[in-house]
């Protein structure tokens, strides 16, 4: 099954990717990973549009996460303020090193939407633990799984740690997207159409 990602006509780069979709049906049975001495995470930030903006481009840059930064400033500043999510934050003291964001609008199946490190994070082996910490937060209401979905674009490593983490395949598909070029996101010549 082949998905066409395309928002409007402006100008965009074409890129396919195989989108993988996975699920979580219990909770971890162990204590949260410890993360390292100095990291923490902070929960339930409503960062302003800028802010948000940010976070998705330190993280998601190069890996293609041109969704929400493809979205006005109006529509990303209605999502901050009325949807419901946990938007949280991975520090090195008071430095960001990375966030997480997990969708509650179903309770029942909650969507760990967005989760990634900035790139002067990846390779401190906080990852795994960092992954860890954001899914016993997401399980904490009692829903009945958790999703998350990773693709092509996404770091090479990513699949793996969701599968390490608990998280087993339920489904691929092949999608088409129009990244739009006024965002100036890089687009992998090995995923261009």
């Amino acid at each position: 099954m082949i998905t066409d990602l395309n928002f409007n006509a402006e100008s965009a780069t074409r890129m396919k990717v195989v989108v993988t979709f996975m699920r979580m049906f219990s909770p971890p049975q162990h204590v949260a990973l410890a993360l390292p001495e100095g990291w923490h995470m902070q929960e339930r930030i409503r960062p302003d549009v800028a802010g948000y903006r940010l976070l998705q481009d330190r993280v998601g840059r190069d890996y293609c996460w041109w969704m929400r930064q493809a979205a006005s400033d109006t529509t990303l500043a209605r999502f901050l303020e009325t949807a419901p999510v946990n938007i949280g934050l991975l520090r090195q003291k008071q430095q960001i090193r990375g966030f997480f964001e997990l969708d509650l609008a179903d309770p029942q199946s909650v969507n760990l939407s967005y989760f990634g490190l900035f790139p002067e994070a990846i390779g401190q082996r906080v990852g795994r633990a960092f992954l860890d910490n954001v899914l016993h937060l997401a399980w904490r209401g009692g829903p009945r799984s958790v999703r998350v979905n990773t693709c092509t674009a996404d770091h090479p490593r990513a699949l793996a740690l969701y599968q390490q983490a608990g998280f087993k395949v339920m489904r691929r598909v092949e999608e088409i997207w129009d990244v739009p070029d006024r965002l100036g996101i890089p687009v992998p010549q090995h995923l261009r159409v």
